[in-house]
């Protein structure tokens, strides 16, 4: 069943990506080093992205100041959920009824999680 008005497969996964690359320079001043976008099973879209931090959170992160970075990412990516939400609703045209997002350091990565609903049948 495709989703309607919405995008899937590689499109879906290459606009996601896009999307939460996007973002991520628009708020954090930089690119990640490396992004991708994977669909698991029917209704689990993950964008996991490398290379995230700034020069500022590694600087903190040498001073082992690694838990104020994970805090202050933890609270900005809350604030952003909505945004995020946003994009994937928009792209695939489906509900994200869950948005889970966390981030890792040494490796240094970032998980952004979608539980979509299922997709509208066509004409609905």
């Amino acid at each position: 069943m495709a989703a309607s008005n919405g995008l899937h497969d590689e499109p879906l996964l290459a606009a996601v990506t896009e999307a939460m690359v996007a973002l991520h320079e628009r708020y954090h001043g930089r690119r990640p080093a490396t992004a991708k976008s994977l669909m698991m099973g029917s209704d689990l879209l993950a964008c996991v992205m490398a290379g995230v931090y700034t020069d500022v959170e590694k600087t903190l992160i040498e001073l082992q100041l690694s838990t104020t970075v994970q805090e202050t990412r933890s609270a900005f990516q809350s604030a952003m959920q909505d945004r995020f939400i946003d994009a994937v609703q928009g792209l695939s045209g489906r509900r994200v009824v869950a948005f889970i997002s966390n981030h890792h350091v040494g490796p240094d990565l970032e998980v952004e999680l979608f539980v979509l609903a299922s997709p509208e049948p066509d004409g609905a």
